[in-house]
């Protein structure tokens, strides 16, 4: 329902591999008639998380779904707000009367609140509100104690760099995502036992509001009802939300310690790619790895998305007759030599 005569905005932000996607593409599959457009913040060039939402079954045709996913590509979503992200806003904003909900997916290094701030923008304020901030925590990561992927070397890193505090960037980059939560989700749920998760559950307690409530769930599925219509209008009061990450107005603020480059290789044997993958992961500094790969003799697609040094796999859908039969992946993490990952992994297949 959209509150006071404004279209209502839903931002899911969270750590990479956290499952924002899987929580959109269950929000979007459950849609219920909602007329929802959907912006997403890909962190990387290929698009992926655009793509895979594309193909949700959102009561639409193909062409229809892909002119309502909108990409941007050229950085976390927070740098972006006064180039690519005002212009969508607007186009959407123009289109108000044929739509019930906006919903905004954060790339896992992206800090929510300038995101939330830039709907204090007259000419946004007056037409949406911001429903709510979702945080998406990866339970068992939390209860590792790594809140996202795998990132051993990035605190090893953290530990000879004497310039660097006690806080890693990614424990501060947590806490600020729990900060600018209206709803948290614990994720994963079922792969921790009671007493796991109930020290996530703790953990989370102490960074958030005390009005936040949290929520358990399994790849993302819990109730739309529970999901959208909070109305918390967040623009209003998130300049009391006190982040790491404060700055001046005009004080710029970057993510240089998060990178990203693509890869592109030829048709590979799955079994050699997930080993060199791992091996990769267990030499550098990658958070994660997501792409899709061409298998000799499969006619589909194979999408795969570690988080760590763990990956997933399956085939999402057959390759088009139009498109070339190549492998495309994007390594995200820190301080990466791009040269060395690439030479090791063609070495390795």
């Amino acid at each position: 329902m959209k509150t006071l005569g404004k279209l209502p905005v839903t931002i899911v932000t969270g750590f990479l591999g956290a499952g924002k996607t899987t929580l959109l593409r269950h929000m979007l599959d459950n849609a219920q008639g909602r007329r929802i457009a959907v912006i997403v913040n890909e962190f990387g060039e290929l698009g992926i998380d655009g793509d895979l939402l594309k193909q949700c079954a959102i009561g639409c045709s193909e062409e229809e779904a892909a002119g309502r996913v909108f990409e941007l590509a050229n950085g976390c979503l927070c740098c972006t707000v006064q180039e690519e992200f005002f212009p969508v806003m607007r186009e959407l904003v123009a289109r108000r009367d044929d739509l019930d909900q906006i919903l905004i997916e954060t790339s896992g290094l992206a800090l929510p609140k300038p995101l939330v701030q830039a709907f204090q923008w007259p000419e946004i304020r007056n037409a949406c509100t911001v429903d709510a901030v979702i945080t998406v925590v990866d339970s068992p990561a939390v209860a590792a104690g790594t809140f996202a992927a795998h990132p051993d070397q990035v605190d090893a890193q953290r530990r000879q760099d004497p310039n660097l505090d006690h806080e890693s960037p990614l424990h501060e980059l947590f806490e600020d995502q729990l900060a600018s939560a209206d709803l948290v989700i614990l994720n994963k749920s079922d792969l921790l036992d009671a007493d796991a998760l109930a020290r996530v559950r703790a953990e989370v307690v102490r960074e958030l509001p005390p009005a936040v409530k949290i929520v358990e769930a399994h790849q993302g599925h819990l109730p739309l009802d529970v999901l959208l219509g909070l109305n918390a209008e967040a623009e209003r009061h998130i300049d009391g939300r006190a982040t790491h990450h404060d700055h001046e107005p005009h004080e710029e603020h970057d993510h240089d310690e998060f990178d990203s480059f693509d890869l592109d290789l030829p048709e590979v044997d799955d079994r050699r790619l997930l080993d060199a993958l791992a091996t990769l992961v267990g030499r550098h500094a990658i958070l994660r790895v997501k792409g899709f790969a061409a298998i000799p003799g499969k006619p589909m697609r194979l999408l795969i998305q570690g988080v760590g040094k763990r990956f997933d796999k399956h085939f999402d859908r057959a390759w088009r007759t139009d498109e070339p039969r190549t492998t495309r992946l994007v390594v995200i993490g820190q301080a990466l030599d791009r040269a060395a990952i690439a030479a090791e992994l063609r070495a390795a297949l």
